[in-house]
């Protein structure tokens, strides 16, 4: 069973949610060379991958607005994006943003689901 492992919010003003999550939920926030308009968010203590050390707490990341992503995202965490994306099609989904790689840490890709809700998977990279 593949598992939620991370949110992801969606900002106008980066600046500005920064600010509201740190002083609302005492949230930490990482900003990602080469990623301008993302941010990670530390929401527990975390390894060096930014996943949580406690068992049922989750970290996640922030990113500017788009025509895909205009509201909250879970992202699960799946073996392999290309045949999870697979699945979404056969069962009425959509892919919304192919799979793309994301530093030396994994792929990650957004789908549609059945009922219009933006999903995001992530794929870890195997050492």
């Amino acid at each position: 069973m593949d598992s939620v492992m991370h949110f992801e919010v969606v900002f106008d003003n980066k600046d500005r949610a920064k600010k509201f999550y740190q002083k609302t939920f005492g949230w930490q926030f990482m900003d990602i060379p080469g990623m301008d308009e993302y941010t990670m968010i530390t929401t527990a203590p975390s390894d060096d991958h930014g996943m949580s050390k406690e068992p049922g707490k989750i970290n996640g990341g922030m990113m500017a607005k788009d025509k895909d992503a205009n509201h909250p995202l879970l992202v699960i965490t799946v073996d392999s994006i290309d045949a999870t994306l697979k699945k979404v099609e056969a069962e009425g989904g959509k892919t919304v943003m192919p799979k793309v790689k994301t530093g030396d840490f994994g792929f990650y890709a957004r789908f549609k689901d059945s009922e219009g809700n933006v999903m995001g998977l992530w794929q870890a990279v195997v050492k």
